[in-house]
């Protein structure tokens, strides 16, 4: 038992400290995702600013400051509180010899950096596509979700706005697309993290991108709007799940994207009577008897 609570501990004070070192700049740029995302969040929002697809929309929109926390506790204080409970489940599976090279399907070590990035990028990308659907196909899972569909005025932090019970489904699963890479990840993965963080903060901006013909690869925001509308088509329980490519949706015909005015309400049936608060939206899915 010892060596378990030494683990969770040694884990925590690691995570909180690496990023204590990022906020001071003594770690390297390319692993500083703590200014990373300040800087990209600042990108995106003079972009909202300059071009805004909806011009009666305020700067500060609806719950500006509300999604401006959710960002900073989704990407840095979670990861802190969670990261011990990480290292104490991975010793646990060390115990049965489950290792990160367990399931391995592919042996990526041997590839030119580049094919490695791209098929971490493609696989990881399809995790998290496929986890998406999940949350919204059950009702379990999609009672968290409704956190981030609560958002009412689109702009570029509604993207890390989500329940922290997101983090616990979408992790396991990524960590399970690593595992098929053979446990590897490439050295340059940060390039793929930066960039996720860009395109889902793009796809959640107040500005009017298709990308043209390649809008049957990447997501952008007209389309990820309509993943966001409170109609949806009838018989769904989702659509345009795409995180960073939007080909998933194209490929298993959940794409849909009927006009790209930016005008449509967006939400769900019942939001009038979701939290407002922080702790009330975090505590929601726990709840006996929601719809």
């Amino acid at each position: 038992m010892e060596k378990y609570l030494d683990a969770f501990i040694n884990a925590f004070e690691g995570t909180l400290n690496w990023t204590w070192k990022s906020i001071l700049f003594e770690v390297p740029w390319y692993t500083n995702y703590f200014w990373g995302l300040v800087a990209i969040s600042l990108f995106v929002w003079l972009l909202e600013i300059a071009f805004p697809w909806r011009k009666n929309q305020s700067i500060f929109r609806r719950d500006f400051w509300l999604d401006a926390f959710y960002m900073f506790f989704n990407f840095f204080i979670f990861a802190i509180v969670i990261s011990g409970v990480y290292e104490v489940l991975g010793l646990l599976f060390a115990e049965f010899n489950i290792t990160a090279k367990s399931f391995a399907l592919i042996d990526m070590s041997n590839w030119s950096s580049g094919l490695q990035l791209f098929v971490f990028f493609i696989i990881l990308d399809f995790v998290q596509w496929f986890t998406h659907v999940l949350l919204h196909r059950y009702k379990f899972l999609w009672n968290f979700h409704k956190v981030h569909h609560s958002v009412k005025e689109m702009g570029f932090a509604a993207h890390l706005r989500y329940h922290w019970m997101e983090n616990v489904l979408y992790k396991p699963l990524k960590v399970f697309g690593v595992m098929i890479l053979g446990g590897f990840e490439p050295e340059q993965a940060y390039i793929v993290h930066f960039a996720a963080i860009a395109i889902g903060h793009l796809n959640h901006a107040n500005i009017k991108i298709t990308w043209g013909p390649l809008k049957y690869i990447f997501n952008n925001p007209v389309m990820h709007l309509y993943h966001h509308a409170y109609h949806l088509p009838e018989g769904k329980h989702g659509v345009n799940y795409g995180i960073s490519l939007s080909l998933w949706d194209y490929i298993f015909k959940t794409n849909y994207v009927p006009e790209d005015s930016g005008t449509i309400e967006i939400g769900f049936k019942g939001d009038d009577k979701f939290p407002q608060d922080f702790i009330g939206q975090n505590t929601y899915g726990f709840g006996k008897g929601k719809g």
